[in-house]
């Protein structure tokens, strides 16, 4: 197999309308998923993903790298296998984020709520500040394990409600009866713009001190 290096600068971009986009890759990769500040391919024949960063994000790659290694040993966390000036190399995890189970209407079980929130203690019991927890970057293996994704922001100083109002909304919403379990992607997409502009009903009953955090 090929030096994860030299597979990460096979890796090219191109600048359009102001977004990165992945261009070219060595045919060993097989394309994942990309977001805000990289890339994420498959290395064939492994059970390992490679995470290249777009050129102004390179910085990123050593702080989740770092990162990663402070949540060694922690199921919940994607192993860290190498990291370089552009790349890390974590564990491949086959499974759907909680934002495909929502759009495909996959049941979400009380007890993935709090696998998730153990993970995320334990990181904190790591000295870490768990933030920008979102539904995009928490999973659900095929095994049934959660597994959490994209850490990059979890030494963040500033407090990060996105975890307790995803339980607060699982808890008030979620599990009622009337509540939809299949969620057009659009529709998620809208509800979370209302959710970073604050203009989403919870802030109002908090407001008003009628919900409690779990």
């Amino acid at each position: 197999m090929k030096r994860y290096k030299t597979l990460a600068e096979s890796v090219r971009f191109r600048r359009e309308h102001g977004t990165w986009k992945p261009i070219a890759h060595d045919e060993c990769l097989s394309f994942g998923g990309e977001g805000r500040s990289a890339v994420v391919y498959r290395i064939e024949g492994t059970d390992k993903a490679l995470k290249v960063f777009y050129p102004d994000k390179v910085h990123i790659a050593k702080e989740e790298a770092d990162i990663y290694k402070l949540l060694s040993g922690i199921s919940a966390f994607p192993a860290l296998h190498e990291s370089g000036g552009t790349y890390i190399v974590i564990d491949w995890i086959d499974g759907k984020t909680l934002f495909q189970c929502l759009e495909e209407g996959i049941d979400i079980p009380v007890e993935l709520i709090q696998e998730a929130d153990k993970a995320i203690l334990a990181a904190r019991k790591r000295g870490l500040n768990p933030s920008d927890v979102h539904l995009r970057n928490i999973m659900v293996a095929d095994s049934g394990q959660i597994v959490l994704i994209d850490v990059a922001r979890f030494r963040q100083t500033k407090d990060c409600m996105n975890w307790e109002d995803l339980k607060t909304a699982y808890t008030h919403f979620y599990t009622k009866p009337f509540f939809p379990k299949r969620i057009p992607k659009r529709l998620l997409n809208i509800i979370g713009v209302m959710y970073k502009k604050r203009l989403l009903p919870i802030y109002w009953r908090k407001a008003k001190g009628i919900i409690q955090h779990p």
